[in-house]
């Protein structure tokens, strides 16, 4: 029941305009699924929701990733009298109402005159993936399936950041938040900071470098600043509210130049976008 929920709220989050786009010919109880209105004209003729579900969704020639989660399943029909857009146009529009949101186009795929998309999307602490498949014959479909990614609720205390330290000249934290593409520390980074804190406390000639890291999403330029105000944004609260002396961090930023995992899948990615102490 609390992943039904958890899933709930974030569907609820990423989609304010859900209910925006109706049809009195829709099938009734249903609704455009999460992430997308529809296409003029058109109407659901089928809606299928399943609170937990596992769909494939296409991903290269013979090859699948199967995702787990929120499912949606809407196949619309158009209404008599409107100009049929095409296979083309269908995919099409999906796609770049999903990169306006900063999302992707994963794959793309013509099957007997129909044109098919996987599209995805990480957004408001979810991974949304979603397949569309478009016809010129006046019907498509869309699958949608929202996946609720794991929080980091375990992090580093300062014996473990010290032993770290010790071992290997660094210490890697994934306790610390920032909305994507931002740069200003979220209120949950509260217990991270207070350890790194007490780990400054109890050694006084402890001076760190504040490392910020990104995946390689975008562009070079990009990330390399974004790390550097993450840093001085850690720095900051460090120095501002846990009274850590200025003279002892110095921030850094190396964007997506030193990974330690894959940035083809998003679990890779994760590991790469995080905060670094290193000992000065």
């Amino acid at each position: 029941m609390k992943r039904f929920l958890g899933l709930l709220l974030i569907v609820l989050f990423l989609c304010p305009l859900a209910l925006a786009a109706s049809d009195p010919n829709d099938k009734e109880g249903s609704k455009d699924p999460p992430l997308f209105n529809r296409m003029p004209g058109f109407h659901i003729y089928r809606y299928d929701e399943i609170e937990f579900d596992r769909y494939e969704f296409p991903v290269g020639p013979n090859k699948k990733q199967a995702v787990e989660g929120f499912h949606y399943f809407v196949i619309y029909y158009a209404n008599d009298g409107i100009k049929q857009p095409s296979a083309l146009q269908i995919a099409a529009n999906y796609t770049n109402a999903i990169k306006a949101i900063g999302g992707q186009q994963v794959y793309s795929f013509e099957d007997g005159g129909y044109q098919c998309v996987t599209l995805k999307v990480v957004k408001s602490g979810a991974e949304s993936w979603a397949f569309v498949t478009g016809g010129s014959n006046g019907m498509y479909d869309v699958h949608v399936v929202v996946k609720e990614l794991m929080r980091q609720d375990v992090t580093a205390n300062a014996a473990s950041m010290a032993s770290g330290l010790k071992e290997s000249g660094k210490v890697a934290l994934y306790g610390i938040y920032f909305d994507t593409g931002k740069a200003v520390v979220k209120p949950e980074s509260e217990p991270t900071l207070k350890e790194i804190a007490k780990l400054l406390a109890a050694d006084a000639k402890l001076k760190l470098y504040v490392v910020g890291h990104t995946d390689n999403q975008g562009g070079l330029d990009y990330n390399m600043k974004l790390s550097k105000d993450r840093a001085d944004a850690v720095v900051k609260a460090l120095v501002g509210t846990h009274k850590v002396a200025a003279a002892r961090l110095a921030a850094f930023g190396v964007g997506p130049l030193s990974p330690v995992a894959s940035n083809l899948t998003e679990e890779g990615r994760a590991k790469n976008r995080r905060v670094e102490l290193v000992a000065q």
